[in-house]
This record gives C-alpha cells, structure tokens and sequence, in this order.
C-alpha cells in the first residue's frame, strides 16, 4: 500500500533546538504561518536531559542545529529512527557535523541563515522521507515477527498430528476452525497454545471442535 505524503501540516508542533542566531527567527515566522505550533526551548541541556518520550512522531517536527552538541543522544534512536521527524539546520558544512545530524536521524537539512522560501521544502521532504523510513522499520518487524510465528504454527500442527494421528492437512484445519471460533489469528492462536502447553481434549471422532488449553 503506497502512503500518501503530508503535504498540511497544520496542528503539527515543530521544536526548534538552536540559538535564536542563523535566520531562526525566519524559521519560526514561516512554521507559524504554515499552521504549526512552535516551540524555542533554545540551546538544550545534556542530550540525556530531554525527555524524547514528550515527542510523537505524528505530531512533532524537530530542527536541530548542527553547530550543537548532539541534542538527541544514542539512546532517543531506535531501530534507527529517532522520535519525530528531525531537520538538520546547518552553518558550516563540515563532514563531522553533517555526520552528527544525520547521526540524529535527519532526513532533511536547512541551510542557515534560513530562508522562507526554503523551510515548507525541507519539511515536506523531512516529515515524508521520516514517514518512509518509519513504514519500511515497521514492515520488517512485521515480518520478522509473521517468520518467528509461522514457527509456532507448525510446532502445533506436528503436535496435532502426533497426539491424534491426523494428517498435516487436517491438523491445519483444525487449528484454522478453532482460532475462527476464539476469534483469533491462526498465529496468535497458536502462540496462546504453545504457551499454555495446551492439548486437545477428546477422541478423533470428536475432532474438530475445540482445543482446550491446559496450564501444566
């Protein structure tokens, strides 16, 4: 499914870490007139002194000044993306400070001193390469997870087939019939099962009707 990009991005807040220097005040003119709520916290104390968990990546847009100190510490990345979209705002386009933005997990860069016609550019392109980034993470943990449980589930149809003597085909079944009937995936139903240690209670002739979990 193709993800639409944001192009409105009133009601969003946009918190700008720098120094008041650099055409920051442009900036914070033209955010506002764009619908955002601004924030100037201004030069931040220690990285380890903000609180990331404050910032949604639906929400916020973070600018960060390259000539500081990295406002965002390592432990505000994860899985390689940091809170919110962040827009590295540079003076001096040295390798180690570019480095450091993108370190932070920049998907865009504003020179500075900022210009207005720059700053609604750099943020479609900041938000949308972020929101990119962020659906392709959750993709490939989507799938990692659909591999560890497809483990799961044919862990409990050999463990069918071996306490009842069906096939693997009607052991599939069985399972596909009691995870609709508990309204449940077939890998959710069967991670439940595995994990109570669970057993079918009954003869074959009885089969299919319910898997019963029994805690051992």
């Amino acid at each position: 499914m193709v993800q639409m990009p944001v192009q409105n991005f009133r009601g969003m807040r946009a918190v700008i870490f720098a120094s008041s220097d650099g055409g920051v005040d442009t900036l914070a003119s033209v955010l506002a007139k764009l619908g955002l709520a601004v924030e100037r916290p201004g030069i931040p104390a220690p990285a380890s002194a903000i609180d990331v968990s404050s910032f949604g990546f639906e929400r916020d847009v973070l600018f960060v000044d390259g000539d500081l100190d990295g406002v965002l510490g390592p432990d505000a990345i994860v899985n390689g993306l940091p809170p919110a979209p962040v827009i590295g705002l540079v003076g001096v386009e040295a390798p180690g400070r570019l480095k450091g933005l993108m370190a932070q997990g920049a998907t865009a860069f504003l020179r500075k001193p900022v210009y207005a016609g720059a700053v609604y550019t750099n943020l479609f392109l900041g938000v949308n390469q972020y929101l990119q980034r962020r659906a392709i993470v959750d993709q490939l943990s989507e799938h990692q997870d659909r591999r560890r449980r497809r483990r799961l589930v044919i862990k409990s149809i050999v463990r069918i087939m071996a306490q009842h003597a069906v096939d693997d085909d009607e052991a599939y079944a069985i399972l596909r019939r009691c995870s609709m009937r508990s309204r449940m995936s077939l890998e959710d139903y069967c991670e439940q099962q595995l994990a109570c240690r669970s057993e079918l209670t009954g003869t074959s002739q009885d089969l299919p009707h319910e898997l019963t979990f029994v805690r051992r």
